[in-house]
């Protein structure tokens, strides 16, 4: 009896494809601004796929709310303005807070080694990065930080949650650098990790503040709404 084929895992398609590229334009090259206009017929142009790839695509960016879509113009790429910013940030907390309340009520206070390692290890990362001066590798692993958080609940649900906010943020500080003197950010997060198992709910609000705070002030310094 001949031995089973193991079949190939799918590749991605077409959509997937076009939308990967587009989401390293707008959060990683920064060839794609906030407010930029994504038209169809310029996309699956310049892309070589039909205009039915390029609408998907563009709805798969528009579920990450890279995208948006405006009345009689089209899609473009999202911008945030203050308000939405804020909306965003106190998901992120609520989310956290969930997150931490859970680590908490399974583990106690302090956090055992096994459940601060991922976190200690983002922050490490962070670090590093930070120390490289290189500011796309700090927004990821700034991102790794807190999603090592929220992930150290074990809450599929919550973890899902999180991860469809990442490319928002990452969406924001992808085109603004905020005053962060070399070396705090990690330092900061370092700080956070540390103050999560006993003030909870009070740390992440506290910190995600801070962050709103610095994002809206470097806005303000480049013109930003």
């Amino acid at each position: 009896m001949s031995p089973r084929r193991r079949e190939a895992a799918p590749g991605p398609t077409a959509v997937e494809r076009l939308a990967a590229t587009l989401r390293d334009a707008i959060l990683e090259r920064g060839a794609l601004a906030p407010g930029d206009p994504l038209r169809e017929e310029d996309l699956a142009r310049d892309h070589d796929v039909s205009r039915h790839t390029a609408r998907a695509a563009l709805a798969l960016l528009r579920a990450e709310r890279l995208v948006v879509a405006v009345p009689y113009a089209g899609a473009r790429v999202a911008t945030l303005d203050d308000a939405a910013l804020g909306a965003l940030q106190e998901l992120r907390a609520a989310l956290e807070t969930e997150a931490v309340r859970l680590v908490t009520e399974r583990h106690g206070s302090p956090w055992p080694a096994e459940v601060r390692m991922p976190m200690d290890a983002a922050v490490d990362a962070l670090a590093t990065a930070e120390a490289a001066d290189d500011w796309r590798a700090t927004l990821h692993a700034h991102a790794a930080v807190h999603r090592a958080v929220v992930e150290a609940a074990d809450s599929p649900r919550i973890a899902a949650a999180h991860a469809q906010l990442e490319s928002e943020i990452l969406l924001v500080l992808a085109h603004l650098r905020p005053d962060y003197p070399a070396g705090s950010l990690a330092e900061e997060h370092r700080c956070y990790v540390d103050a999560l198992p006993e003030r909870a709910g009070a740390a992440v609000r506290e910190h995600l503040d801070r962050s709103t705070g610095l994002i809206r002030a470097a806005r303000r310094a480049v013109g930003g709404v």
